[in-house]
């Protein structure tokens, strides 16, 4: 920019409170200049010392000096506005713009300035603040300057471009920080828009937020800090309440150990005084009470590895949350805040908790009935004179609780029309195993069209149901129950949540539940015939080894759906899984 084309207005040396041009100027912190009366009153009646134009806090009072430099020069331009118009000087009423004499404002520059200035470059648009600094490094040695025409002269480019709410003084010094350039003003982004939720710098302000709600973005991360503090708490209230909910859950788990214990060392005091009479119920009870104690065991490993996630996955947030308090770009943690803002989901565990039902109350009941028929016998003999016959006590079975499922036998066959195309059933509708090619059969609804598996009858929407399956001979299969409503077209992913409860054998010796995630078992005798019961209103699946008498595993759900049995033979391998899955005839077992 030429020294001709050098112009200083008023509003350049005018203090933003008053509104008139510096007395004694004072530059705060953040670069911009006050009169020291004017700023000193503006921070009195306030608690905070806030900056009037660009809102920065201090956290302190800054103790402020007259910047003499600002003051010489503010006073040389009020002489040379007031001066009447001499030499080269000329005021532009209609632009309200004066110009002041090149070669006095050099020399009174060049006094302030301890050594040559280096080389400025070329000032953008709209930073009118330049002005003074580019005229004074600009001014060649003094020449005549010919007469301007008649009329007010246009401004130099990008001066008088307005500036909103926010002046700048020829004093306001740049921050010493990098901060971000906007792309299209080439200023730096130091606002925050908090109508449009975006950084912008002031010439954005003006253009295209005029009447936006705009802070700086140093007092937006400071509220932005607060809310974080408020997200942590909240995440480590909800650490908190998990990890009572896990010591709820393992005292459960507790309780449920040393009701076992207190009902076994109860049983055994009171049966034996009548150890002849109730051999078949003392086992029957210890059945009962280890099958819940597994089942409590299971339940509770399952919960507690789904809370341990959760508690995993919101310290991760937690971390993240800590990370971001102590970043120090204003502008990226604005940004990323609001990703983290919400709890990641997880999962109500108010109104859970283990089952420690023990299931015990109907075998005292039978208990009870069993006394009180032997103290009728025992009376009965002690009238007559002559002590009634006390039958031979029944040998104690290994587990007792495989014949008293069986007495809810049901007869279930094969539904041909869910039956995998590569299935091939006999005809009576009880037997099933894996061909090597697809048959033609019609692709109903009904039918699975992805996994080698059919579905059996009745369907199961009340009561007790049981039915064996013979899988000897067979290294895979799968056997359980499926809910009506499940998906049978595409990959099926066999699990509780998705409607399946069932046993599976893979390479004749790896047995396990699709449990989420999987339950191996352990089994020292294999068993060539399983026993599937079904308790509707209990919501249970139970599993039995029929031939060895042994109960393998219970599920415990909520049932909400009508349920099916389920075979699957799996494929049959070359050749070394090719034997069929029967449906056999229940025999009460002695």
């Amino acid at each position: 920019m030429s020294l001709h084309g050098s112009f200083l207005s008023d509003e350049q040396f005018q203090c933003s409170i008053c509104l008139d041009v510096f007395v004694n100027p004072s530059s705060t912190p953040c670069g911009h200049s006050f009169c020291m009366a004017c700023i000193s009153r503006y921070w009195d009646g306030s608690k905070v010392c806030q900056c009037p134009l660009c809102k920065k806090t201090f956290q302190k009072r800054p103790d402020l000096q007259i910047n003499r430099t600002l003051r010489e020069i503010t006073e040389q331009f009020k002489s040379m506005k007031g001066s009447g118009g001499t030499g080269r000087e000329k005021r532009y009423r209609g632009g309200d713009v004066t110009r002041i004499p090149e070669t006095f404002l050099f020399h009174g520059l060049k006094k302030k300035l301890p050594r040559p200035l280096p080389k400025v470059p070329a000032r953008r648009t709209n930073e009118p603040q330049a002005d003074l600094i580019l005229m004074a490094t600009s001014v060649p040695n003094p020449s005549p300057v010919p007469n301007p025409p008649s009329g007010p002269p246009p401004p130099p480019p990008g001066y008088g471009h307005s500036s909103g709410r926010r002046r700048f003084t020829v004093t306001g010094a740049a921050s010493g920080e990098s901060i971000p350039i906007c792309e299209i003003h080439h200023r730096g982004i130091m606002i925050y828009c908090r109508t449009d939720g975006v950084c912008i710098c002031p010439n954005c302000e003006t253009e295209e937020h005029q009447d936006h709600d705009t802070v700086t973005v140093e007092d937006e991360w400071l509220e932005t800090k607060a809310q974080l503090s408020v997200s942590e708490q909240e995440i480590r209230d909800m650490i908190r309440q998990r990890i009572r909910k896990i010591e709820g859950i393992k005292k459960s788990v507790a309780e449920v150990e040393l009701a076992v214990e207190g009902d076994t060392t109860g049983s055994v005091c009171l049966f034996s005084l009548l150890v002849s009479a109730i051999q078949r119920s003392q086992a029957e009870l210890m059945e009962v009470m280890e099958l819940s104690r597994r089942a409590a065991e299971h339940q509770a490993e399952v919960m507690i590895r789904q809370l341990e996630l959760e508690v995993k996955e919101l310290r991760s947030r937690e971390k993240a949350l800590a990370e971001l308090a102590q970043l120090d770009d204003a502008l990226q943690g604005v940004k990323a805040f609001p990703v983290l803002l919400d709890p990641p989901p997880t999962k109500d565990w108010s109104e859970v908790s283990v089952n420690t039902d023990l299931g015990t109350g109907t075998i005292y009941r039978s208990l009870a009935a069993q006394v009180e028929s032997f103290l009728k016998e025992l009376k009965k003999a002690a009238e007559t004179g002559f002590p009634a016959p006390v039958p031979e006590p029944s040998p104690v079975r290994t587990q007792p609780r495989v014949r008293r499922v069986q007495e809810y036998a049901v007869d279930v066959t094969l539904d041909d029309n869910t039956s995998h195309p590569r299935l091939i059933l006999s005809g009576d509708m009880k037997s099933v195993r894996c061909g090597d090619r697809h048959q033609l059969l019609p692709d109903n609804p009904e039918r699975f069209d992805r996994v080698v598996c059919v579905l059996g009858r009745p369907m199961i929407s009340s009561g007790r149901h049981y039915w064996e399956v013979e899988v000897g001979g067979k290294t895979d299969w799968d056997l359980g129950v499926a809910k009506q409503s499940i998906n049978r077209k595409g990959k099926v992913e066999v699990t509780p949540s998705n409607g399946y409860w069932f046993l599976s054998l893979r390479d004749k010796s790896k047995y396990a539940f699709r449990t989420e995630p999987s339950t191996d078992v352990q089994m020292n005798l294999q068993p060539q015939k399983i026993g599937v019961f079904v308790d509707y209103e209990k919501g249970q699946v139970s599993f039995y080894n029929v031939d060895s008498k042994l109960h393998i595993y219970t599920f415990n759900d909520t049932f909400s759906d009508s349920i099916f049995p389920f075979f699957s033979p799996c494929t049959n391998k070359s050749g070394k899984n090719e034997g069929p899955l029967i449906i056999t005839r229940v025999t009460l077992t002695e």
